[in-house]
C-alpha cells in the first residue's frame, strides 16, 4: 500500500517554523482496532459523533477522521481516530480505529453489542504499530513507502503533526530519513502545552462531554449527520449555543509535591469558588476543565493543608474569538474545516 503524503498548506507553515530540527517520532500505547466489511462505515456511522460515510465517499475522501463514541446520555466514553486504509470505494472497506489501549477490550464488546448482523469484522490489529510525528526541518513528504501503511496529519489540529501507521519493526529512518525517535513523555508535554485530551485520563468515561471537551475545535463532530448514540443532548448543547466549560491547557508556575497534582483535583479561585477540576498532567504541564468566567483569575489546587498555584490558557490554534465567547460548535465562533486530504504518490 502507498504512503500517503501530507500537502496541507497549514501544516507546511507550522515545520517552516521548526527549521533545524528533525522530525521526533514517538511511539504511541495507544491500540489499534481493524473494522473491516461492506458495512464498517455504517456501523460506525450510527456510534460515533463524526460523519464516517466522508471514508468511503467517492472523490476526495479524508485520510482519518476524529470522533467520539458516547453513552445513552451524551458523555464520552471512547476518543477515537479513524484511518483509512481502502484505497478506492472499489475495494471493500477497511478502517482502522485508535484507541486508548487500557479500554481495548471494552471498545470491542462496545462494538460487538450493536453489530448485530451487519457485515462486518471487528480485530485487534497487534502487527501494527502508531506514531506521533511531529515535524523539523522539513515539509516535503515521506517517500519510502515500503513499511509505511499511512503517513496522514492528524485531524485534530495542524499543531499535533502527523500520524503513523506502520508494521511492528519497522525502520523508522527509512520511512522518514533524518528522523529521530523520541521520549513519549516529550510528546505528552506537547498535548497538554496545546490543551489537546488523549486517552481516558484526560476524557473520564462518563464523565467528560464532548463540546466541553472541545470536540468541535478538534473536527471531532457532525451537527448534520443523522442519529447516532448520545446525539441528543450533544445537539441541544449546540442549538443553545453556550458551553461555560471547557479543557483547557494549564501550567504550575512553581514548585510542586513530589506525588505530583493527584487527577481529578478540585481548581478553586482564590476567593474559594470552584472554577473546575483538574484532569492529569506531566510535571510543570497539565489539562484542567475550567469554567472560562475564571479564565483569567488566579487559580490554586487545596492539598493536605496547603495549595498549588496554576495559570490557565487558551490554545493559539482555536477558532478565532473562542478565548472571548462561551458558543459551542460553529454557532458564533468559525471552525476551521478539516485538514486537506493529502495525495496518493
Amino acid at each position: 500500500m502507498l504512503v500517503r503524503a501530507i500537502t496541507a498548506p497549514g501544516l507546511r507553515r507550522w515545520c517552516q517554523s521548526q527549521r533545524g530540527a528533525a522530525a521526533a517520532c514517538f511511539p504511541l500505547g495507544r491500540a489499534l482496532l481493524g473494522v473491516r466489511g461492506a458495512e464498517a462505515a455504517a456501523f460506525l456511522q450510527g456510534l460515533l459523533t463524526n460523519d464516517v460515510t466522508q471514508l468511503v465517499a467517492d472523490g476526495d475522501a479524508p485520510p482519518a477522521l476524529y470522533a467520539h463514541a458516547l453513552n445513552v446520555q451524551g458523555r464520552c466514553l471512547y476518543d477515537v481516530i479513524l484511518y483509512r486504509l481502502h484505497g478506492s470505494t472499489a475495494e471493500e472497506p477497511h478502517i482502522l480505529l485508535e484507541c486508548d489501549s487500557s479500554v481495548l477490550d471494552s471498545i470491542q464488546q462496545h462494538l460487538k453489542l450493536y453489530k448485530i448482523r451487519r457485515k462486518v469484522t471487528i480485530s485487534p490489529c497487534p502487527e501494527l504499530s502508531l506514531w506521533a510525528v511531529l515535524p523539523g526541518d522539513t515539509s516535503s513528504p515521506p517517500k519510502c513507502a515500503d513499511q509505511a501503511l499511512l503517513l496522514t496529519p492528524d485531524p485534530r489540529a495542524e499543531v499535533m503533526g502527523w500520524r503513523l501507521i506502520a508494521k511492528k519493526g519497522a525502520n523508522l529512518a527509512e520511512i522518514i530519513p533524518g528522523s529521530q525517535l523520541g521520549d513519549v513523555q516529550d510528546y505528552h508535554r506537547h498535548r497538554y502545552k496545546q490543551g489537546i485530551p488523549e486517552g481516558v485520563k484526560d476524557l473520564p468515561p462518563g464523565v467528560a462531554l464532548p463540546l466541553e471537551s472541545n470536540l468541535a475545535f478538534m473536527n471531532g463532530i457532525s451537527f448534520t449527520k443523522g442519529c447516532y448514540i448520545g446525539q441528543e443532548l450533544t445537539a441541544r448543547t449546540h442549538h443553545m449555543g453556550v458551553i461555560r466549560k471547557r479543557l483547557l491547557p494549564v501550567t504550575f508556575p512553581g514548585p510542586l509535591p513530589a506525588a505530583g497534582v493527584p487527577e481529578g483535583a478540585d481548581i478553586l479561585t482564590q476567593a474559594g469558588k470552584r472554577a473546575g477540576k483538574f484532569r492529569a498532567g506531566g510535571g510543570e504541564l497539565g489539562i484542567a476543565l475550567l469554567r472560562l468566567a475564571h479564565l483569567h483569575e488566579p487559580l490554586r489546587i487545596p492539598l493536605d493543608g496547603d495549595s498549588v498555584e496554576l495559570r490557565a490558557a487558551t490554545p493559539e490554534w482555536w477558532p478565532k474569538g473562542a478565548a472571548n465567547a462561551t458558543f459551542s460548535g460553529n454557532t458564533g465562533t468559525e471552525v476551521p474545516p478539516p485538514p486537506k486530504p493529502p495525495e496518493f504518490q
